[in-house]
This record gives C-alpha cells, structure tokens and sequence, in this order.
C-alpha cells in the first residue's frame, strides 16, 4: 500500500509542477551559469559537454545527446543530475543539485527545452578574476574590550566575528607577543635581557618599537628569504641520478636574503628575478636575480636527450611562474586545455615562448669576505712552501762532478719531453738520494695552494641569435610540433598594455605587476598572511583557480591587495600592518572562546600555534645554548652526515664544515637533492624539486627521536647545561629560570619547578654513582645540569611557535 501511495504522490508532484510554465532565463539559465558552466563551456568542455548554447545542448557530449525535449526519463543530464543515495555524478566535487532545480530541469525539457534564439550563457567570473578594488572598510558598532580596532584589518575581521557571533580570545601576554615576533620576523629567540627589557618598557609604542627593530635586523632576510626560497625551489645540486652540485648556487640565496632586508619592492624584486638581464644596462645584481628560474632540476647525466630534458626545465618554468605570481595551474595545460580553469593547451605554449631563448649564462661576482678568506690562507701557506722550495735548491746544488752533472742534464732533458715527472723523480733518487722526499713535499704543497675565488652566478641570457621557434606540443609530446605560437598571455586575463604584443621576459613580468592585473597581489599578499597565521586567507596558495579554497574573508584579502600596491609593493609595510594589528595579537590558546562550529579558526577568532619549520628548529637550539654564529649569507656548510647516509651510494660524503660556521644558521645547509640533509626532511623541508608554496606539517616519533638524539642536538643542550653551570653552580633554581627564559621567555611555573628539581636530583644521584665507577673527571653537577636541558630543550612548547 506505502509503495503504491509513494507513486501516485510522485505523480501528482510532477502533474502540479508542470501545470506551472518554466521560464529558461529565471529557471534554468541560473542553475547551468553557477553549477555547471566551470565545467562545460566554450573553453572547457569535460567529456566533449558544453552547456552554454542551445546548438552545444543538442549536440551532446562523448556519451552522445543529453537531452530528448519532451521526455525528461530518457533525457540523460536527468540521470547526470539526479542524487542516488546523495551522491550525483554532476556536478562533480560539489553538492548535488536540490530537488526542485533536478525538478525545474524535468519540466523544462518535458515543456520541449525552449533555449531562446541567439543566448548564449557565459560562465560565472571566478572570484579571482573579478576586478580588484579596495573595498570600504567595515563600520564596526560593537567590539569586545580585549579587541580594539587598531587598523582596518581589525575592522574586516571584527565584523565576520559579529555576524557569526563569535567572541574572539584575549590578547597574548607580552611573553609571548615578544617570542611570536622574534619566531615570526626573524626566526631566532628573543635573549632573557631582550624579554626583560620588553616586559618593563611601560611605553605605550613599546610593542611598535619592538617590531620595527626586527623589521630592521639583518636576520629578517633570513627569515623571509627562506620562505621565498622555497618558492624558487632552492638546491645546490642538479638533481636526477647524477644530482651534480652547483658551488655558486648560494649567490642567489645571498641576493634573496639582502633584496628582502632591503625591502626591494615586490614588483622590482619579481621583474629582476624574471628578466633582470633584459633592463637596461643591468647590473650584477640584476643578473644574479635571474638565477630564480636557474634553480630547476637539470640532467647532467651522459646519454641523455638534452632537448627532452631542456623542455622539462622550460615546463617547470612556466608552472612555477604561474603558482607563484597568478597562483594558477598553468601546468594542467601541457597536455590538454586545462579541465577546470579557462587556460588552453594554446595558452600555455604561449605562455612557455617567453622562456624558450633564454639560455644558462653566469656572471662573476666578488665579495670582499672571500678575497680575505683567500689572502688569509694565502699567508698560512707560503711559509711551509718558501721552507720547501729553499730546501730544494740548497739541494740542488749540491757539489757533483761534471759527469753527474752532464749525465743528469742528458736525462732530464729526455724525460722533460716526455713530460714523465715520476721518471724524472726516480732518476734524481737514484742521483741524489734524498731529493725525491723533498720534491714530494713541494709537489704536495703546490697541490694545497689556495685558489683566488673565481665565483659566477648562475645566470639567464636572451639569445638573440638563432632564435627558437616554439610550437604546441602535441599532448604534451615535446618532440610532436602542433601549431606555432608566439609568446603570450591567459586571454581570461587583462591584455599587455591594452593590447600592446608581448615579445620577451620583461614584458611578460611588468604584465604581472599591471595595475588590472587582478591575481599578482592577491596571491603575494596571501602569502604574508599565510607566514604570520599559519594559513592564507586562501587555504590553497598556489592555486586561486576553480578547484581551490574561496578565501575564507573575501573583502579583507581585497583590502590588503589593493592596500599592498598602494604602499608601493613594500613588504616590510605590509608585515608591519597585519603584525600591528590585534586580530595578530591574540592568544593562541584555543579554550580561550570556544567555537565549536570553527574547529579550524577560519573566522580568526584567535592566533594559530604551530610548530616552527625545520630550520627553525636547529636555529633556536643554537640561539638557547648561544652556539649560534650569525654571519648573514656566503656559502653553505656541511653539517656532519649519519653513517646511514653516507653508506648509501656514490656522490653522498662530503668533508663537514669546521670551526664556528658549523653553526651557522640552517638555510645554510648544502642542499643536495638526491640526498638531503636528514634532520631538514624529518621535520618537512621541502625536497626542492618542485616549488613549494606551503609546507605540510607532521607530527611523528622519529621527530622526538632526532631532537633527542640528534649530535647536534645534545651538542646544544650540553653547551646549555655547561653555560647554566658555570654560571650558578649549585643554584638550581637560577639555573632552571635562566634555562626556561632562554628557551621559552618565561620562568618556570611552580610545579614545573618541583618537577625540574625531582628531575635535577635523580640525575645528579645517577651521575654521581657512575662518576664512582668510571672514575670520571666531570662534575656530577655539570652532568646532571646538561641532562636536565635535554628534558627542557625537548619539551613540545621549544619547538612552538604561540
């Protein structure tokens, strides 16, 4: 009886809704622009479909028609869009239509699929594209007391807070806004002295003051060249199996560190780094930003097809250019039209001319730290060698007679012919025995002779001979010719000086940073957001396209865009606004407010807290334990390698740096692609292959288990413990507050006390009874003290930034 009641129910449903005339342009026409048209167009036609024109609809798609005017149950878009237990076909990766737009399209094709004459629909602008103004900035009537409007990023964010009503978290102490900065804009720790300072400074511009100190420190490049070097995809090797190591590479990160501390601007920083070699006169400098593009994998093993491998360095050209500055996938194209976003195959090979007669070129550079490196060596070798050469010609003429003489003439003038200097040797030996031990010996030292630096930047030049032409290439086949292109841009996207050719590099970027460009400042300044929260305003910065994440505030991220230019692309600016701001000060912790529909904190209702990045970790246990060498830039040091890396292969060992560089900071470490630096990968560095716009974070044993065991590690919580206890000797409570401001910028709580001094005296029983054994020389108070900063220096809140 139920079933026989549903269907006559079903039927009187549909007997009524047909009495009702459906209206293609209210009904229907809303329906394909917003759910369908991203996906079946004139540009994008998945599955052979577009929807946007009468003629499409009747043609059908691969699977042949859709539509039979007057029977919606043998109309195959019904079955399309129709959910079966919730799930439908189309719209793919979406919600399903609801039931009365699935019944609206039923009518609409049982009244005969009216599409009036000469409509032809077109596809919603993706929020991306849409002209980029600065909006006006909200009037906020009501804020929460711990929230003042400090500037207009305030105002966006306290305005979603309202209309969500949400209440944001109060503001961070002062201990912990002065490690988030020191964390966020340098990537070192603040010093106890630096904590102390900040925590009396009763001046109102206390927190202003302490911010343009850091936006001024030289460590700042550091801090923020290091997350552009994961976006140019930073190595000092080739990669591929013969992953040959590129010595000069480290110019280009030393240009990055100081462009960014002198807060070059962002479109000058860009358009050096694409075309630098194309400006005018360009100088050194100029040319050494061209090495952004030089940093692609290259295939330097024997035998292999160069062409295929220069079109792989061509490709992850063009899609690096295009997640970095429009933040869209230009690389879905190589193949095909791109399935989601309006860029054609077309579009892309026009996009790839631009690199196509670019060619590796170097330029020699000179820094006045290296010639002294060189002088300096210089001076410690010519003593040994002027001993040496002395000894041999003291030697040499030693009394012989006229026949050992002559004979001795005869003979080094054959061997000198044939160039045999072991034979030579020999003779001499047997001539004068002795003088083969000092002709090593110069040999030797002649081999050790300090080179001049001879450094070259790795570099582009335009070719302007023989020029290449470029062509399609048929799915993606570099060696298939399709059509022949020449160098252009997304036609979704404004033309190059309304319509203007575009003929090389430097067209192409100043194209970027057009003032109707609507993507390169959303994308840049996403990205600052992203490094001082944890998350963009877009979740997914490299790709701003249909299949990306909306930005979670729309109108803030315009704000800040159109605010980003107007500052003149200064960085420094711009990180200085969001850091001033309290949606920036507020306290991470997350009970602070609850929100129990915002697990994610999309709304901003309190600070993010996360842990640091990989070379982050190794700097801050430098900074605590005052290992920390600070020399800004120059080339990379070799930390020591674990016996599991070096047994592994060829091309693995190299002689580990000496001395204080040792120390240096962790963006210094030689990155070789085929066999990174273990301690970087464990806490997700990127692998350099590709460009990484966004670093995962993991939590996992084998963390815990390097920070523990880790060399360099228990080098830094012995130099810690060795510093406590020289320091305080036997007073434990100094040592521990020392400890934990240095390491946390706050003192110990009391039970955090009791538990460091339960701590403290286990160790020192354990290593006062082995000292009894061993009969070791070392204090048990030193031992117990480097112990106890293992335990501090592995607590989860070191390596957390809050």
């Amino acid at each position: 009886m139920i079933p026989v009641l549903m269907t006559l129910l079903l039927f009187s449903s549909r007997a009524i809704a047909a009495e009702k005339t459906v209206d293609f342009e209210r009904d229907i026409a809303p329906i394909l622009k917003n759910r369908c048209l991203g996906c079946h167009q004139d540009r994008v036609r998945q599955g052979g479909l577009a929807l946007h024109s009468a003629v499409e609809v009747r043609k059908g798609g691969e699977s042949g028609e859709i539509i039979d005017p007057g029977d919606p149950d043998s109309s195959y878009l019904i079955d399309l869009i129709t959910a079966y237990d919730g799930v439908a076909e189309m719209p793919q990766e979406a919600a399903p239509l609801t039931t009365d737009e699935v019944q609206a399209f039923r009518s609409w094709i049982k009244q005969g699929a009216h599409w009036p004459e000469n409509l032809v629909l077109q596809p919603p602008v993706l929020w991306s594209l849409r002209t980029l103004t600065q909006p006006p900035v909200p009037t906020v009537t009501q804020t929460s007391a711990d929230f003042p409007i400090r500037n207009p990023i305030d105002a966006f964010v306290a305005a979603r807070h309202q209309l969500a009503g949400v209440q944001p978290a109060p503001p961070a102490s002062k201990r912990t806004l002065i490690r988030r900065l020191y964390l966020d804009l340098t990537g070192l720790l603040p010093t106890p002295e630096e904590v102390a300072e900040f925590i009396a400074d009763e001046d109102p511009r206390a927190y202003e003051k302490l911010v343009d100190i850091l936006l001024a420190s030289p460590h700042f490049g550091e801090r923020w060249g290091r997350f552009w070097l994961d976006l140019a995809r930073y190595a000092d090797s080739d990669g591929y199996l013969g992953d040959s190591m590129r010595p000069h590479a480290w110019v280009y990160q030393e240009w990055v560190i100081q462009a960014i501390n002198d807060d070059l601007p962002f479109d000058q920083f860009s358009i050096e780094q694409l075309a630098g070699d194309l400006l005018e006169k360009p100088t050194d400098a100029q040319l050494i930003a061209t090495g952004f593009h030089r940093n692609t994998l290259s295939n330097t093993e024997a035998g292999v097809d160069l062409e295929l491998y220069r079109t792989k360095e061509l490709v992850d050209r063009v899609n690096t250019t295009g997640m970095v500055w429009l933040g869209f996938t230009l690389g879905c194209a190589e193949c095909h039209d791109h399935k989601h976003d309006p860029i054609s195959q077309k579009e892309f090979y026009q996009f790839y001319s631009f690199f196509n007669n670019a060619d590796d070129s170097s330029v020699k550079v000179s820094h006045d730290w290296d010639m002294a490196e060189y002088q300096s060596k210089q001076k410690q070798w010519e003593p040994a060698y002027e001993k040496a050469l002395t000894s041999l010609q003291k030697f040499e003429k030693s009394d012989l007679t006229a026949d050992q003489k002559a004979e001795i003439t005869k003979t080094l003038e054959k061997y000198k012919r044939s160039s045999d200097l072991k034979k030579i040797s020999t003779f001499y030996e047997t001539k004068q025995p002795g003088w083969d031990k000092l002709y090593s010996q110069l040999e030797s030292l002649l081999k050790t002779r300090p080179s001049p630096p001879a450094t070259r930047a790795p570099t582009f030049k335009e070719r302007t001979k023989d020029r290449r032409d470029t062509f399609v290439h048929v799915r993606g086949i570099y060696n298939q010719h399709g059509e022949k292109v020449d160098p252009g841009t997304p036609a979704v996207l404004p033309e190059f000086n309304a319509g203007e050719p575009l003929r090389d590099r430097l067209d192409l970027a100043r194209w970027l940073f057009q003032e109707n460009n609507p993507l390169t400042a959303r994308v840049a300044v996403n990205r600052i957001w992203q490094h001082l929260f944890a998350r963009g305003l877009v979740a997914t910065p490299n790709d701003f396209g249909t299949k990306g994440e909306p930005p979670t505030h729309p109108l803030l991220l315009d704000w800040l865009a159109a605010e980003y230019k107007s500052q003149n692309w200064s960085r420094k600016s711009m990180i200085r606004l969001i850091v001033m701001s309290s949606t920036y000060r507020m306290s991470s912790a997350a009970n602070a407010s609850p929100v129990q529909h915002d697990v994610n904190n999309q709304l901003l209702w309190r600070q993010n807290s996360y842990r640091v990045e990989a070379e982050i970790v190794r700097d801050i246990h430098l900074t605590a334990s005052s290992l920390l060498d600070r020399t800004i830039g120059r080339r990379g040091i070799r930390p020591p390698l674990p016996a599991f890396v070096t047994d592994v292969g060829r091309s693995v060992k190299w002689p580990a740096t000496e001395g204080s560089a040792r120390y240096r900071r962790g963006m210094y470490i030689v990155f070789k692609r085929t066999v990174p630096y273990p301690m970087l990968m464990t806490f997700d560095a990127p692998d350099a292959t590709v460009s990484c716009s966004r670093r995962e974070r993991s939590n996992t044993p084998l963390q815990a288990l390097t920070l523990l065991n880790g060399p360099l590690f228990f080098e830094s919580a012995q130099a810690l413990g060795k510093l406590m206890w020289e320091e305080y000797q036997d007073d434990l409570p100094a040592a521990t507050e020392e400890m934990f401001l240095r390491c946390f910028s706050r003192s110990p709580a009391p039970r955090e006390q009791e538990y460091l001094n339960a701590a403290y005296a286990d160790l020192l029983y354990l290593a006062e009874n082995n000292q009894a054994k061993t009969k070791s020389a070392e204090d048990p108070q030193l031992t117990a003290l480097i112990q106890l900063a293992r335990i501090v220096m592995n607590l989860d809140e070191f390596i957390t930034r809050d």
